[in-house]
């Protein structure tokens, strides 16, 4: 069913040379054909997005992109990176969007970036992969960043990137040598952007800036299923007022990227409805095939795939 209808996949990633030299080693080793797919935006990447039946990657800077650099270097490399991107993007502009990075480090040059991204760049909105040198985003310093966003009318997508160091020695260093993704995708990197999104709801950003977007991957690290269970906690006894479920239905998207369960999906649709949800792979850290060999077993509406695979995208991204 879905094969004749446009396809955007929105967390598709790439590398930048002169960014990941001063990154080296913080989100460990990269297989050879893994890397050779990261610093390719050309013929490679569009013969496997032919291949596979998709039409626009929204492309974005791999974690832990610009999260840990230095407030020194960070926004003239920063700058050098998207203007890249940009181009990468004009010479294939039927096919290729932008999220830009940011120099969350510094929070006021880094709004100031997502606004030259979007209106002099064409970006769709930006991703942050991450904490920023440790510092989660729900903190107030980063809320400029929001009203930028807010008032540009574009989203903030919200990527995982390698926990806290101390975070990870206590919590996964004891498995981490026979299951070495279990700090990353098996539930490393969840359990921080999940927090992350939790902590961005309780610090009440939403309710200054009701128009700012967030989205998140992987259908929502978990938040959906938690949706019921984490608002009715917070209402309890001793709790200032907080419509946790309102701010996230909401607020937030959610997309599919690395994470192709129907049962999932199924789950985001009662909690969000179809109109939260967006179609992603997690290119090349997930290849093309198995999330478009889901998209063949799915069994909901026209509408509902429509919305899935492009119209959400279309809407919110304004592609």
């Amino acid at each position: 069913m879905y094969k004749k209808m446009p396809v955007i996949a929105l967390e598709e990633h790439f590398w930048d040379h002169e960014l990941a030299a001063q990154l080296q080693g913080s989100e460990g080793a990269r297989a050879p054909e893994q890397l050779k797919r990261l610093y390719d935006l050309g013929e490679l990447r569009l013969r496997e997005m032919d291949e596979a039946g998709i039409d626009i990657q929204v492309l974005s800077h791999g974690a832990p992109s610009a999260q840990k650099l230095d407030a020194s270097i960070c926004v003239d490399l920063t700058r050098r990176v998207n203007d890249r991107l940009a181009e990468a993007i004009a010479r294939h502009p039927t096919r290729f969007a932008g999220f830009a990075a940011l120099p969350t480090a510094n929070p006021e040059a880094a709004a100031r970036e997502l606004e030259r991204c979007v209106k002099e760049l064409g970006f769709v909105g930006a991703m942050i992969c991450g904490l920023t040198n440790g510092v989660f985003h729900d903190d107030e310093r980063f809320w400029c960043i929001y009203e930028r966003a807010e008032a540009l009318g574009v989203p903030i997508y919200f990527h995982p990137s390698f926990p806290d160091p101390d975070v990870s020695r206590i919590y996964y260093d004891k498995y981490g040598k026979d299951f070495p993704q279990v700090v990353r995708a098996a539930w490393g990197y969840t359990v921080e952007t999940a927090t992350q999104a939790v902590r961005l709801i309780l610090s009440r950003v939403f309710e200054k800036h009701p128009g700012l977007n967030i989205i998140l991957g992987h259908f929502g690290e978990t938040l959906p299923y938690q949706l019921w269970r984490i608002d009715q906690a917070l209402k309890r006894p001793g709790h200032d007022p907080m419509n946790f479920r309102e701010h996230f239905t909401n607020n937030f998207y959610i997309t599919t990227s690395g994470h192709f369960s129907t049962t999932a999906l199924v789950c985001a649709m009662m909690e969000m409805s179809m109109d939260h949800i967006m179609f992603a792979v997690d290119y090349p850290f997930v290849p093309n095939a198995p999330a478009m060999e889901w998209l063949d077993t799915l069994q909901i509406s026209k509408t509902d795939m429509r919305k899935l695979l492009s119209g959400n995208a279309r809407r919110v991204l304004k592609i």
